[in-house]
């Protein structure tokens, strides 16, 4: 059977950057002309949290390379070195990315970030990047090993298929967190109700 997609290392399509190199802890400047996303801000599944994000000022030589929708950010350190898609359209002013991010920003037409994202993220990459892993307490993996790390690339059919299922399951573990959430909630009302009657007597 013949393979309807190719593998290429992450670097084939996609440039990877370091997050803004700030000169030790990152400064919070409430009137900032920047917001900072740190791991804090991000969600595998949500995104960035815009909200939440710190404002701050370029404290280093480098000029910033402003986050763009379409990239990805992929943790450097941590037990999980999972992916988050960046959508500015949300974002409050410019941002950038902590230090302890890496971003993957792919080349035009070579596939769909989001796709991309979802590959990161899933088990075979995250054992790569376990296997590749260095640190004991803290884990961490070099630029290198993100740069080469194997990616699947099928017709464009095909990932957006993929994305549709993806946005199928993350859409029935949702109702079924809120059906798990409201039948607990009535457990709790029932109990209270029987122990209210029990004091009552």
């Amino acid at each position: 059977m013949t393979r309807n997609f190719v593998r290429l290392k992450l670097h084939q399509i996609a440039t990877i950057s370091a997050g803004y190199p700030f000169r030790g802890k990152i400064p919070e400047h409430p009137e900032g002309s920047l917001t900072v996303v740190q791991m804090k801000d991000t969600s595998s599944v949500f995104g960035v949290d815009w909200s939440g994000c710190l404002r701050s000022e370029a404290t280093g030589k480098k000029a910033p390379d402003w986050l763009q929708t379409g990239d990805i950010l992929v943790a450097a350190r941590g037990n999980q070195n999972y992916a988050v898609l960046v959508d500015t359209r949300h974002a409050l002013m410019p941002a950038v990315a902590a230090p302890h991010f890496y971003v993957v920003r792919p080349q035009p037409d070579a596939l769909i970030p989001e796709f991309l994202a979802w590959q990161l993220n899933q088990l075979p990459c995250q054992r790569y990047f376990e296997l590749h892993a260095e640190g004991t307490l803290t884990k961490s993996i070099r630029r290198t090993v993100l740069e080469e790390a194997p990616i699947a690339v099928p017709p464009l059919t095909r990932q957006h298929g993929i994305i549709a299922m993806a946005h199928t399951l993350r859409e029935e573990q949702r109702l079924l967190e809120k059906l798990i959430e409201n039948g607990e909630r009535m457990m709790n009302a029932i109990a209270a109700d029987l122990f209210n009657k029990e004091v009552e007597q």
